[in-house]
């Protein structure tokens, strides 16, 4: 078979199927043939794990992960697609696609169906994400708590770097303390807009999230944690007490008070803020919360 990465084979498939991109789903296939090697081989995978993708396309990817995995599961929500895949990869037995919206579908089951049935507890993430549901894939895939050993995205440029950025620093956001308190987050390497087909109008970047085994500093309650972060930044020109306030309904005065006894200014911004900050205005508003 052709090189998945050819630009007249792909066109040729795509034509013999049928198919037209949509841009609703953001379709954006990879054409430079040293990307998803590169990928799979700092994925973590090895030959007694599994590997997990997301959006498969016409399985580029899918196929690096299935030669280095002893089971790949490919989610795709495209079903104009299914028989495109059938065909590019049609010589592995070790890949099993799934018809379904990783947004909605039952992962638990997915991975005990797939991996667990095949003795298979080591469960590698490696994707080629849409843009439009970067954060939202990935904070479902952390907050499902599932055993995932590590999760390799391709994801926007800037997207990366808000995701992977310091804490407190310019570029940190409400996904970037979501994803810290989870993950440890690093920045792999950078795709030029022109590996892809059709080419986004931006560049790309390959980023690592290895979840904790323990988390790095102790959080009462990480769902009140995850809502307190994302009202603290939802108006980021607000100063915390006042978004936390309106988005949560705690009193004013409370937030302020318990910004006094962190030794932190009532005039304080979420953005300024350290993980730990964080976390200890979080503790104490949950304790607040639950005493009510």
């Amino acid at each position: 078979m052709a090189e998945l990465t050819d630009l007249s084979y792909i066109k040729s498939l795509l034509s013999s199927h049928g198919f037209t991109f949509s841009k609703a789903l953001g379709q954006n296939f990879l054409i430079n043939p040293a990307v998803c090697p590169k990928m799979a081989e700092l994925s973590g995978l090895h030959p007694d794990a599994g590997a997990l993708e997301i959006g498969p396309g016409i399985g580029v990817l899918t196929k690096e992960l299935a030669k280095r995995s002893k089971h790949t599961v490919a989610i795709e929500l495209d079903k104009r697609l299914l028989p495109v895949l059938d065909e590019t990869l049609k010589d592995f037995s070790n890949i099993s696609i799934i018809n379904d919206d990783v947004l909605k579908a039952d992962l638990q089951r997915i991975i005990e169906n797939e991996f667990y049935s095949r003795g298979i507890n080591e469960i590698y993430v490696c994707a080629n994400l849409p843009y439009y549901i970067t954060s939202p894939v990935i904070m479902r895939l952390l907050e499902s708590e599932l055993p995932f050993k590590a999760l390799t995205f391709m994801v926007q440029k800037e997207a990366a770097d808000r995701l992977c950025a310091a804490v407190g620093s310019r570029d940190s956001g409400a996904v970037t303390v979501a994803v810290a308190v989870r993950a440890k987050a690093e920045k792999l390497f950078s795709v030029k807009a022109g590996s892809f087909f059709p080419a986004p109008k931006v560049d790309s970047a390959v980023i690592k999230l290895t979840p904790y085994e323990t988390p790095p500093l102790a959080v009462e309650s990480m769902k009140f944690f995850t809502s307190f972060v994302r009202a603290a930044f939802e108006q980021r020109r607000k100063t915390l007490s006042n978004s936390v306030s309106s988005a949560l309904g705690f009193d004013k005065s409370d937030i302020i008070e318990i910004l006094k006894s962190c030794g932190i200014s009532e005039a304080v911004r979420a953005e300024a803020l350290s993980l730990e900050d964080l976390a200890r205005i979080s503790n104490a508003l949950y304790k607040l919360k639950i005493k009510e």
